[in-house]
Order: C-alpha cells, then sequence, then structure tokens
C-alpha cells in the first residue's frame, strides 16, 4: 500500500475510533463524509442482513458470509476506501483491524435522504461493478424501490417486498 493511502487508511479508522457520527469513504481521489445512518436506514438493514442465506437452486459452494459497515480497501490507482452497508463474502473474511482487501461478491446499499447520489452515482453500483463485485443492490426504505445491478446484465427496478437471488448463490429478501 503507498504511504498515501495508509495514511488516508489511519484517518478512516481514527474518525470510527473518535466515536464521531460520521463515517468516512475516500473514492476515486476524494473523500466523503455522511452522517451515520438513521433508525430507518439501520432497520431495513438489519432485516436484508438476517435474510441473507444461500440459494435452494443450487450449489456454488458460497458461504453467504455477511459484514455490516466494514471498511473495505478497492485495488485501484487512487486507493479507494469504501464501506458498504452490507457486504456478501462466499469465503468468510479474515479478522482484521484494518481495511479488507478482501472484496465482496455481493453488497446492498440503504439509501439514505440527502446520499443517493453516493450510491447510484458513478461512486456507487458502476464503482463496485467496475472492481469485480458481481451483484449491487439499493435500496430506497421509504419507497421500497429496489434497483438491482449485475455484472454484464442491464439494471434492474422492483418494488419490495422482494427476493432476490444473487449470482454468487446466495438468497436475500427485501422486507
Amino acid at each position: 500500500m503507498t504511504t498515501a493511502a495508509h495514511r488516508i487508511e489511519e484517518l478512516i479508522l481514527q474518525t470510527d475510533a473518535s466515536g464521531a457520527p460520521v463515517r468516512l469513504e475516500y473514492v476515486r481521489g476524494h473523500t466523503r463524509w455522511e452522517a451515520s445512518p438513521s433508525s430507518r436506514h439501520q432497520k431495513m438493514l438489519q432485516r436484508i442482513e438476517r435474510s441473507v442465506r444461500p440459494s435452494f437452486d443450487g450449489e456454488t459452494g458460497c458461504s453467504c458470509s455477511t459484514l455490516v459497515d466494514v471498511l473495505i480497501r478497492f485495488p485501484d490507482p487512487d486507493g479507494s476506501f469504501k464501506r458498504p452497508d452490507l457486504s456478501i463474502f462466499c469465503t468468510e473474511p479474515p479478522d482484521s483491524d484494518e481495511a479488507l482487501e478482501v472484496l465482496p461478491v455481493a453488497v446492498v446499499e440503504i439509501l439514505s435522504p440527502g446520499y443517493e447520489d453516493k450510491d447510484l452515482g458513478p461512486d456507487g453500483a458502476p464503482f463496485y461493478l467496475a472492481h469485480g463485485v458481481v451483484d449491487v443492490v439499493v435500496v430506497d426504505p421509504r419507497t421500497g424501490v429496489v434497483f438491482h445491478f449485475q455484472r454484464d446484465r442491464s439494471p434492474v427496478t422492483l418494488q419490495a417486498p422482494v427476493t432476490l437471488d444473487l449470482t454468487c448463490g446466495c438468497s436475500l429478501d427485501v422486507p
């Protein structure tokens, strides 16, 4: 990791440790601060995380391990750091006190008012897909609209409640 990327990671981890009610990401050379999520956001995230399970229609060998709000270092020239609301991994990620360098196979983002561009703009689903995440699900908990982005496929817009079967062999429910 470059010295600049190491300093950025240290700043993010220090912000987390301070207990400040903000989350910090660094994407494509730009810092993004976000207020801590609301109760609506957190409740929707918990419901979705609890529903993640292996699909029954295929044997993919994916364990469907989940982590909430984990810092992930993405392999790009700018040393981007993002913290998806929910990351899904096929193999349980290692224990770490630093940013993970293991990429999730799927990501779920919950929209918060004023931060829609973070999850739907170029640094949201397109960023994840460009870096190898296979499925990106973005949920608007106020309207029930669910966006499902997949590599090499057109995005799909659905209405909750809905069950999604992900490419990796996991399923999840959006209530």
